[in-house]
């Protein structure tokens, strides 16, 4: 698996660089700055891009930007946001175009290698992956003024934060030390309050309710 790496700071980078190397992935391309990602997403065609939200020179949203352009040419290119903050928009333009193969990772909750190795391969193989004061916040956000949401039972609340992160029905079960046939009328409940279509495809129930969430109905 080949992938482009995005960070300004050296020893990031190089644990970055080293880690991944570790779990049998590819670096095609390790670079620092937005101009250098934009011409590696470009050259390469990687199998997914890890990418800082903000590099050189601006220090600004250079390397959400060249995700989003590369994604713009390579619909569907895989990439995983880290940044130091939840920042809402760029959770938006990221789950924008809804064909999954995203992630939005907060560096300083990052606490073991296998999760982040696990959030890199799920969203390369087409996965969401997203850190759950993301979802919290867009659950926030909806909370005040989303009547079916505010239907939603403290449980299903749970629930669909778990399921919003990527979890299958089988992880919830087993975090939130319940049956997974509890778990199914949960979400079968959380579908109905939400008005979306039940569906038993892990990646495309995410991003229907990260949806739901983000932009209303």
């Amino acid at each position: 698996m080949r992938v482009v790496l995005a960070e300004d700071l050296f020893l990031l980078r190089d644990g970055l660089v080293r880690l991944l190397e570790a779990h049998d992935f590819e670096i095609a391309a390790a670079v620092e700055s937005g101009p250098e990602l934009a011409r590696a997403l470009a050259e390469q065609e990687p199998d997914v891009a890890v990418v800082d939200v903000r590099l050189p020179p601006t220090h600004t949203d250079e390397g959400l930007q060249c995700a989003l352009e590369a994604r713009r040419r390579r619909p569907g290119l895989p990439v995983l946001v880290l940044s130091q903050h939840v920042e809402q928009l760029y959770a938006r333009e990221l789950l924008a175009d809804g064909s999954g193969g995203v992630g939005y990772l907060l560096k300083d909750r990052v606490f073991d290698a296998e999760q982040f190795v696990d959030a890199v391969r799920r969203v390369a193989r087409g996965g969401t992956a997203m850190d759950p004061q993301v979802i919290q916040q867009l659950l926030a956000r909806r909370s005040g003024n989303d009547r079916p949401l505010a239907r939603l039972t403290p449980r299903e609340l749970e629930v669909l934060e778990l399921m919003a992160q990527g979890r299958t029905n089988a992880a919830i079960a087993a975090r939130l030390v319940v049956t997974e046939r509890a778990i199914a009328k949960h979400t079968a409940n959380i579908f109905a309050k939400l008005g979306l279509e039940v569906s038993d495809d892990d990646n495309r129930r995410v991003l229907a309710v990260l949806a739901h969430l983000d932009h209303g109905r």
